[in-house]
């Protein structure tokens, strides 16, 4: 044998071996496919046993796929959805394991006592209502200002000024010489005058008591209380009408509390409340709301309630800041704990807690705050189990299986999705791989108005009639929508072949 042939005999030995491998191989495969081919268009099932309707992405719920491998989109592995998480029973399954590994929490939504009272802060201010204006009832020149200054505190009928007032001075020696003709009607005529010039009765009397005139003019404070305006000086002149000092009384005080917007419904005008000060600790003062004043406050989105105090030593001054209590008593809510409401800005959701395992979100129309619980006014049922701790989990489930919110009142009828002429379509081309009671599952072309690449996903039917004469292998063109549950296939037609 030559060495040739002797190098060739083992290469045709491995050539030998390859093809018989290969005959084997093509001989399984095709067993295989013999055996599942009679199943495809039957639901995968799981290493559990439990069966899978299709494979998603978590961060994009809405793409449903046929098989299970890598997320075209994330570097992550597709998630199963298992039938028996969809059909038959309200709500979805969450898998125990991961609740617990989540340390989820539940609370049973109970009926208890919801406090109508409210705390809130004020600040002490004048009694507007307690205001004085100091004007002279003649013209003049200032004799005497008595070192009046603003701020001042100043009692009732205390001086504020001395007033010359010449223009008196003739009129009263006409009521002199009047009371001494001893005509009463001429006497009356003159005393009059000088009334009218604007001289103090008392003045008048003491013109006539000392039969003297009597020019000088003492402009007194007619109540007690704190100057807040002084407009006289030594040597000025004055006229009649003229403003010459403003007197705020202190004898009571305004209260302004801020009140959130919030619990404003809870006060009402007449509503008795008591105050304390940092300024005087341990004592307590009463009074009652006066006002609610008609405005809010744009930045801090409160109300201002106004409350009158009895101010005796003139102990409480403008500025000083109060606390208020506003008194009431307690009544029945349903409440939950306050981390069990989801704020989505437009409304406000709960996550239910179901029997196996199950859960469900919930719209619910919230009340008040009060010591880490909230008040449910609608949407929700005393001793319903609502999640604590986790639900923004169950809430992301949801939305990846497109349940629907149970609305408040119960459950409604649900609409027929008829498309409106709003609604935007997208059409590719594809082949059906599988269709079940759930979709059509379709290896399709990119859409480039979506950025898709092209892959195989299901699709949700608008209607069932639409796969109606169509199987598994049919190369279709077809159009579809973006749906909260997903998209959908708005018309399905069969191409022919090229």
């Amino acid at each position: 044998m030559t060495r040739l042939s002797f190098l060739a005999a083992p290469r045709a030995r491995l050539w030998a071996a390859g093809a018989a491998l290969a005959l084997v191989a093509g001989a399984a495969g095709f067993g295989l496919a013999g055996l599942t081919g009679s199943s495809v268009d039957k639901p995968a099932a799981a290493d559990d046993g439990r069966e899978v309707l299709y494979w998603y992405d978590p961060m994009m719920p809405g793409q449903h796929f046929d098989k299970p491998g890598k997320s075209p989109f994330m570097d992550m592995q597709l998630v199963p959805k298992y039938a028996d998480e969809a059909a038959g029973e309200a709500g979805m399954r969450i898998d125990p394991g991961l609740t617990q590994s989540l340390g989820m929490r539940t609370a049973t939504a109970q009926r208890g006592t919801l406090s109508s009272a409210i705390s809130a802060t004020g600040v002490i201010a004048f009694n507007e209502r307690d205001i004085a204006i100091v004007q002279p009832r003649a013209g003049g020149f200032v004799q005497r200002a008595y070192a009046r200054a603003p701020d001042d505190l100043i009692r009732a009928g205390a001086p504020i000024v001395d007033l010359l007032v010449p223009d008196w001075g003739g009129a009263q020696q006409e009521y002199l010489a009047a009371l001494g003709t001893g005509d009463a009607a001429l006497a009356q005529a003159a005393r009059q005058r000088l009334l009218l010039l604007g001289m103090p009765a008392s003045t008048v009397a003491a013109v006539e008591r000392g039969r003297r005139t009597s020019t000088i003019y003492t402009v007194t404070a007619p109540i007690g209380g704190t100057i807040t305006a002084l407009d006289v000086r030594p040597g000025m002149t004055v006229s009649p009408g003229q403003n010459l000092a403003q007197i705020n009384g202190l004898s009571s005080v305004w209260l302004d509390a801020a009140v959130p917007e919030a619990v404003a419904g809870s006060v009402s005008p007449g509503q008795p409340v008591t105050v304390t000060h940092a300024a005087f600790p341990g004592e307590t003062r009463h009074g009652r709301i006066r006002t609610i004043l008609p405005r809010a406050a744009d930045e801090s989105r409160t109300l201002t309630v106004r409350i009158e105090l009895p101010n005796p030593g003139l102990e409480l001054r403008p500025g000083m800041f109060a606390q208020v209590n506003f008194a009431g008593g307690g009544r029945q809510a349903l409440l939950v704990p306050s981390e069990a409401v989801i704020e989505t800005g437009k409304r406000s959701i709960v996550m239910l807690a179901l029997d196996k395992g199950r859960y469900r979100p919930a719209e619910v129309r919230t009340g008040r705050t009060e010591g880490g619980r909230t008040e449910i006014l609608a949407g929700l049922a005393e001793g319903e189990t609502v999640v604590t701790s986790g639900q923004f989990l169950i809430d992301s489930e949801a939305s990846l299986a497109g349940m629907d919110v149970r609305p408040i009142g119960g459950e409604a009828a649900p609409a027929p999705t008829e498309p409106s002429a709003e609604t935007k379509t997208y059409e590719t081309r594809g082949v059906i791989r599988k269709i079940t009671a759930a979709g059509i599952t379709l290896e399709h072309e990119p859409v480039p108005a979506l950025e898709w690449p092209g892959m195989t996903m299901m699709f949700r039917l608008e209607r069932p009639s639409l796969a109606r004469g169509f199987k598994t292998g049919d190369r279709v063109r077809f159009t579809f929508s973006q749906e909260q549950a997903g998209p959908t296939i708005r018309t399905l037609r069969r191409e022919t072949a090229q």
